[in-house]
């Protein structure tokens, strides 16, 4: 069952340090991208993920070991092979509701410029 907690108000000052926290982990490009592979695949290799995201393993690991410290990820280790999965699947829904209020903010930007407004992307909630 998923259970939406609501926040204090006001937001206490050590939940808004947590917050901000996980928005910084959360926050950059290439976590994203492999946050997003991760959904695409499920659990996955170090070197898989590299040879995706056109980029080092040594670069790929060191984003890994910041997601996982965050609790975002799970790791595994079969032999020599580490593999990484998705263990809070709630940033997908925080990606997809930050790309919901980007398409709304360009389309309501295109129609005030007079432009023909991009299409609405459409998404998916569990």
């Amino acid at each position: 069952m998923n259970r939406v907690m609501s926040l204090p108000r006001p937001v206490p000052d050590a939940l808004v340090e947590l917050i901000a926290h996980r928005m910084q982990v959360l926050g950059q490009p290439l976590r994203i991208r492999v946050i997003d592979l991760l959904e695409q695949r499920g659990e996955t290799t170090v070197q898989a993920i590299a040879d995706q995201l056109g980029t080092s393993s040594q670069n790929v690991s060191k984003h890994l070991s910041q997601l996982l410290r965050a609790g975002v990820l799970t790791r595994r280790q079969d032999g020599r092979t580490v593999w990484y999965a998705l263990a809070d699947r709630s940033v997908i829904s925080l990606y997809d509701h930050v790309a919901q209020g980007l398409g709304r903010q360009l389309h309501e930007l295109s129609v005030a410029l007079g432009a023909t407004p991009p299409a609405m992307p459409s998404t998916q909630t569990e």
